[in-house]
């Protein structure tokens, strides 16, 4: 089984990095073309910039392709801006200059609500199925979750708020996991990949 990583823009080397290390074997594959996402059975789409992943996925015609595949049963984890692509609802930004979505996680999310690059920060979460121990949580202009909708379940907590969604196979993350050294967000969603399939 084949694991992709969309590989247009965004902290594309630090999830193939995490994957080496992570994926038991499995190949990984950097998805720039419907071909590359043809070979895979399971998908990360990294962090990076939302309005410019979204416009290189028309460029390369794979907008298409990828809603299709996702909506036949992808197992998709999306991080930080992967998860703004992957939201149903936006709430609009000030500069009204809102990238489009393809409409699939029950969420509304609001881009940027955690301020600009300077104000990043690690925190540690709670996530489900991880056990007690914490897990470090790195937020780069991360997206706020507002709402979850009744086909999403939250599976990520900071403190008391919703940092991480689960909808079937997609799973949503505001924060980074492949930006800290620990494998266990990436090892447990690839743990399901198969009796996903």
């Amino acid at each position: 089984m084949s694991v992709g990583v969309l590989a247009l823009q965004g902290d594309v080397p630090e999830h193939l990095r995490a994957l080496a290390l992570g994926a038991n074997g499995r190949p990984v594959v950097a998805v720039r073309s419907p071909a590359d996402l043809e070979k895979v059975e399971a998908l990360f789409l990294p962090g990076g910039e939302s309005t410019t992943i979204a416009r290189l996925l028309h460029d390369t015609h794979l907008w298409e392709p990828l809603r299709r595949r996702i909506r036949d049963g992808l197992p998709v984890l999306a991080t930080c801006a992967g998860l703004i692509l992957l939201a149903r609802r936006l709430e609009p930004s000030a500069t009204g200059r809102d990238p489009p979505t393809l409409d699939v996680l029950d969420v509304t999310v609001r881009r940027n609500d955690y301020g600009s690059q300077v104000d990043s920060f690690e925190e540690p979460i709670r996530v489900d199925g991880l056990g007690d121990e914490p897990f470090p949580g790195v937020f780069i202009r991360a997206p706020r979750i507002l709402a979850v909708g009744p086909e999403a379940v939250p599976i990520a907590w900071r403190g008391s708020e919703v940092v991480g969604v689960r909808g079937g196979r997609l799973w949503g993350l505001t924060f980074h996991p492949e930006l800290s050294d620990d494998l266990r967000v990436h090892r447990r969603f690839l743990a399901e990949v198969p009796t996903a399939r």
